[in-house]
């Protein structure tokens, strides 16, 4: 079963992160991959820009409203994910647990990632769906 990871920080915990060393998260974020790479677990991972650099839109009005960031009613952002492949949700709060995120404010979420299998195989989109992940190596 597939899991991500979705790191989140608050403002206070982002505002403390600008003070650490690029260098040092680079280093410590890059053994916690190596972990997870040697472990088979990882099938991706990203971080996210600046929220600042990012829009938002707003589907509750026609046509959709497009607003520049940084979210202002928004106490936490994303800062980034993973995705696991492991045998439970428990195994992936275990990785979660290890993850080199500390400080106030600062949390991951863990969601699990529904399969194309999970849905109707009947459907014409599933199976465009299925078609293009089997092309594209994804199943």
């Amino acid at each position: 079963m597939k899991y991500m990871l979705i790191m989140r920080a608050d403002d206070e915990a982002n505002e403390s992160f600008k003070d650490v060393d690029f260098e040092k998260i680079m280093e410590v974020m890059g053994r916690f991959n190596e972990e997870m790479i040697s472990a088979g677990v990882l099938v991706a991972a990203e971080g996210l820009d600046d929220a600042s650099l990012g829009v938002v839109v707003d589907y509750s009005a026609q046509p959709p409203v497009v607003t520049d960031g940084p979210y202002g009613e928004t106490k936490e952002l994303f800062g980034g994910f993973w995705i696991l492949d492991v045998a439970s949700i428990e195994e992936a709060v275990e990785w979660a647990k290890r993850a080199p995120m500390a400080g106030p404010g600062m949390k991951t979420e863990i969601r699990r990632v529904a399969s194309v299998d999970e849905f109707p195989q009947d459907n014409p989109w599933i199976q465009k769906e299925r078609a293009w992940r089997e092309a594209t190596g994804q199943l």
